[in-house]
């Protein structure tokens, strides 16, 4: 995944990430802790290395899973996790939390989880998060447009980029593309992190089509699917990875044949009037 082009950048912070990541969620909820395991070597072999969790996945059971795969798989990786701005909920209390429980001295992507309080007194926490070395870099999730601005305006006074902004997005949620996020990614030099790009399995399945709109835009990702010897999983993230080079989207995995189909929507691409005839079927879904 990783190799020659097949790398997106995490904003102006320097980080360099494989162009899907592996969201985690998942894992809290299973009772094979090995599928995990496995699930995690197989990511790291096809060439992955950015793994998305948060401390609310489990109560923090994910976070303590992907530490266990740390310690027994040394290569690299970029960890993302995330805080949720409680009022009972200290920053710092909470930080220290996901660094014990993923075993790590560096969080390499913090994001505040939802924009909830002062959103410049955040920025200054995870400022000094930066400064103590606890985290590498600053992102945010489920920001606004003008909600990113305001968080990227207050970390230029500590001459820290915004890295990314970890966002619902993927073909029947195109809303990034109308509220503004993805148009301030763009200015901004921001990653846009898309969660559930396969919405959570919709895209995938042959009965989840409940409208006139998603039936033809089902019927059409099965046709080109099936002419190019893809899923429709496949097709799906390469549309979406298609979009625009800071668009990384992280779809979930929980084994390791999720992880390889997955990763094989990084070995082609899309023809110009494939992008183009599955914008046209989406577009119903930017409202």
């Amino acid at each position: 995944m990783i190799q020659g082009k097949q790398v997106r950048q995490l904003g102006a912070t320097g980080l360099v990430v494989s162009p899907l990541g592996l969201g985690t969620n998942r894992w809290a909820y299973g009772k094979n802790d090995e599928a995990v395991a496995q699930t995690f070597r197989a990511y790291v072999d096809a060439g992955g290395n950015f793994f998305d969790t948060a401390e609310v996945y489990g109560f923090g059971k994910s976070e303590r899973l992907l530490g266990a795969c740390l310690r027994q798989d040394a290569r690299p990786t970029v960890i993302a996790s995330k805080y949720m701005p409680l009022p009972s909920h200290p920053f710092k209390k909470a930080l220290d939390g996901s660094l014990k429980r993923l075993g790590v001295q560096t969080i390499d992507l913090y994001y505040i989880h939802f924009p909830r309080g002062n959103i410049e007194k955040l920025m200054d926490q995870m400022a000094q998060a930066v400064a103590d070395g606890k985290i590498r870099a600053i992102g945010v999730s489920n920001y606004s447009a003008a909600q990113m601005r305001l968080a990227s305006a207050r970390l230029a006074r500590y001459d820290i980029p915004l890295a990314a902004n970890e966002v619902h997005y993927n073909l029947l949620h195109r809303q990034p593309e109308v509220d503004g996020v993805l148009d301030a990614c763009r200015e901004l030099n921001v990653a846009l992190v898309a969660y559930v790009p396969l919405a959570s399995g919709r895209l995938a399945s042959t009965s989840s089509s409940s409208t006139r709109e998603s039936e033809a835009l089902h019927t059409l990702l099965t046709t080109i699917a099936h002419k190019r010897s893809k899923s429709v999983p496949q097709v799906a993230l390469n549309w979406l990875l298609r979009r625009d080079e800071h668009i990384i989207p992280i779809p979930g995995a929980t084994s390791a044949r999720h992880v390889q189909e997955n990763a094989e929507a990084l070995t082609w691409e899309l023809s110009d009037e494939e992008f183009a005839a599955i914008d046209q079927a989406s577009l119903s879904y930017t409202s």
